[in-house]
């Protein structure tokens, strides 16, 4: 991979970062004001719960070899990663791992209440 596709790689990672916080901006504005400062901090505990599970155990079970066809285990940790692509690519395929649940958030805007 050579480097345009590498800078390209780590600015789409970029903005679809910069959409999760955007999207609890969005679900705010369409919710009633008490429920923002809850959905931003859905959206960023999203971000981190999920940058964290997926570094541990996403990638493995997502690209590592099969087990009878179905999850793969053989890269825990990130094991199998070596270079700065298989990095920017671990990046990438996390950014969308991350938008995911951020989406389902929508969902119960105005039922769950995010308390500490």
């Amino acid at each position: 991979m050579d480097t345009g596709n590498m800078a390209w790689l780590l600015v789409s990672s970029a903005l679809v970062m910069l959409m999760t916080p955007g999207l609890g901006f969005f679900y705010g504005g369409l919710s009633k004001s008490k429920n923002i400062l809850t959905l931003l901090m859905q959206c960023f505990a999203i971000l981190c719960v999920v940058s964290v599970t997926w570094i541990l155990w996403g990638y493995s079970l997502a690209f590592g070899d099969s087990i009878s066809g179905y999850l793969g285990w053989s890269t825990s940790y990130l094991a199998g990663v070596s270079d700065a692509e298989g990095l920017v690519f671990v990046i990438f395929q996390m950014m969308f791992a991350i938008i995911t649940p951020a989406l389902i958030t929508g969902a119960f805007a105005e039922r769950f209440k995010f308390t500490t």
